[in-house]
């Protein structure tokens, strides 16, 4: 938890710059009817969801912009990103050292904007009918690199399950997805076992699941939200008695109030600063964070209080660089009312 409480000295770095209202910007899009050119957006397949609404929207009001939106992962997209081939990039896990020393390398400078939280489901096929929940430490006996070639039937994992082929399918490696679900269950980013179907693309996890009765796969819970008459969502225990007894469903209620743990995340947009001298990158990006609530929960994502969109129009504006996470990569254990804790963000920010 206390790796998260970067996020709040963050938010409460901006707190100071807030004043008594939002400052409008001779770049935004209320003051720039007829603006027009391409705006290049790529990343993390988590995100894909609300990038590609905000440029459905966007476009609609700016018809003579021209939004690009790809997905190549949260890796694949920082890549790109410090190419400077891209404008903007959606990450589902904070930027990493050697993503950030790329960008430095390059010359680009970024500024860090969270838009939404997520959770991972992990899912099973409606046809099963034995597991209902799984424990954390049963994900990770499932999941890591000693499981490999070993943990290969359901009766492995409980006493009481069937012996049954253990059928899996999860994030690939260039994922921000991979990266937040080794962290939190295996204890490592990049900790996991070889053996199973591996994509960057949620719909090929999703079919993966849905056509294999003995199948067991995860990845973000809009993916999910969009496939419930496909998928059985399998709650988690994490254990903890702080997060309340007993396994939790993954839901939006149980993402606010905290209680499924530890496979809540925040989403983030990434976004080059050069690039908003550009004014349809600036103007997309601030009807980003004006549209973020609104289209997040619309394509099945957990809106972040109002607050933190302030905040965050804030940080663009005044142009605050960098990671408030301090590189570090996929952090775990955040709930969202520790967000309003802006007391404790000096402790938490050193």
């Amino acid at each position: 938890m206390k790796k998260w409480l970067a996020f709040l000295g963050w938010i409460g770095l901006i707190a100071l710059m807030v004043g008594c209202g939002r400052p409008s910007s001779a770049g935004s899009a209320g003051s720039a009817p007829r603006l027009s050119g391409k705006i290049v957006v790529d990343g993390s397949s988590t995100v894909l969801p609300i990038s590609e609404a905000v440029a459905e929207e966007f476009q609609k009001e700016y018809p003579g912009t021209n939004p690009v939106v790809g997905k190549s992962g949260t890796g694949g997209g920082f890549k790109k990103f410090a190419n400077g081939e891209v404008d903007i990039t959606g990450a589902s896990r904070p930027i990493r050292a050697v993503e950030d020393e790329a960008c430095r390398k390059n010359g680009i400078q970024y500024i860090e904007i969270p838009v939404a939280y997520d959770a991972l489901a992990v899912v099973v096929n409606p046809k099963n009918t034995w597991c209902d929940y799984l424990t954390v430490r049963e994900l990770k006996k499932i999941w890591e690199p000693a499981a490999t070639g070993k943990i290969t039937r359901w009766s492995q994992v409980r006493p009481g399950f069937p012996n049954r082929p253990l059928v899996l399918f999860g994030a690939g490696v260039d994922s921000g997805t991979y990266d937040y679900f080794t962290a939190a269950i295996v204890g490592e980013e990049h900790s996991s076992r070889s053996d199973y179907s591996s994509s960057e693309d949620d719909n090929i996890l999703v079919q993966g699941v849905a056509n294999n009765e003995n199948a067991l796969g995860y990845f973000g819970l809009a993916y999910y939200l969009q496939n419930k008459d496909k998928l059985k969502a399998v709650a988690i225990d994490d254990e903890n008695p702080n997060n309340g007894d007993g396994p939790v469903l993954p839901s939006e209620e149980n993402v606010l109030n905290g209680t499924y743990q530890p496979l809540s995340r925040p989403l983030f947009i990434y976004v080059n600063v050069k690039s908003l001298e550009k004014p349809q990158v600036r103007a997309f990006v601030e009807f980003y964070i004006e549209r973020a609530a609104q289209l997040a929960k619309e394509v099945g994502y957990v809106p972040l209080p109002e607050q933190v969109y302030a905040l965050a129009k804030q940080r663009l504006e005044k142009r605050i660089i960098g990671s408030v996470f301090g590189a570090h990569g996929s952090q775990v254990g955040v709930k969202l009312e520790d967000l309003y804790k802006i007391e404790e963000a000096g402790e938490g920010g050193k």
